[in-house]
């Protein structure tokens, strides 16, 4: 017998318990809890200053399809991001599915003590694999921004913030970002 592990299946996901979150990463399968309130407060209120402006174009360019937890099937990987955005120009309308396969522009992955390095290794090197061109980490507990934007398959960090400053961050660059907001209870 080999010491090689078994390759994670979507059957596997579906033995996840409903209160987590299961991914499957590499080959292997990730569960983790449901986030604390102030990983679910910063996803939620950062869904809400985007979705306005560009969702649904209120009171700015539109664009955009803005998804909270899509479930992603990327290749063999099973990928949960906190948020996600097509341009409508790759996604005209909002398919009627239950997995998107098409891959994001945009990925937010919002950290948590439990999902951080996950987040910050191994999703990261699936996003761009997969050619997402841009992705956000939040950081609710150090109150902090990081922007990158995929160069050929490489990351290149955009930007760091942190606190309650106001930052200009692609590709939502139009708008400006109170990270105050994001961090409010």
């Amino acid at each position: 017998m080999s010491g090689s592990k078994r390759r994670a299946t979507y059957e596997d996901l579906e033995t996840v318990p409903p209160n987590c979150v299961g991914e499957i990463v590499d080959g292997e399968l990730y569960v983790s809890p449901r986030p604390a309130s102030p990983h679910g407060r910063a996803a939620s209120r950062l869904g809400m200053l985007l979705g306005g402006p560009f969702d649904l174009g209120e009171d700015g360019p539109g664009g955009w399809l803005i998804v909270d937890e899509p479930e992603l099937h990327l290749g063999d990987d099973a990928l949960v991001p906190d948020l996600a955005g097509w341009r409508r120009e790759r996604m005209p309308e909002m398919p009627h599915t239950a997995a998107f396969t098409l891959s994001p522009d945009w990925v937010c992955e919002v950290l948590s003590p439990s999902t951080a390095v996950l987040d910050r290794e191994k999703k990261m090197k699936a996003y761009a694999r997969e050619g997402v061109s841009h992705l956000w980490l939040v950081d609710p507990l150090q109150k902090a921004l990081e922007v990158y934007r995929l160069e050929g398959r490489r990351w290149n960090r955009q930007g760091h913030w942190s606190g309650g400053v106001t930052v200009h961050a692609e590709p939502f660059a139009v708008l400006p970002l109170k990270l105050a907001t994001l961090w409010e209870r």
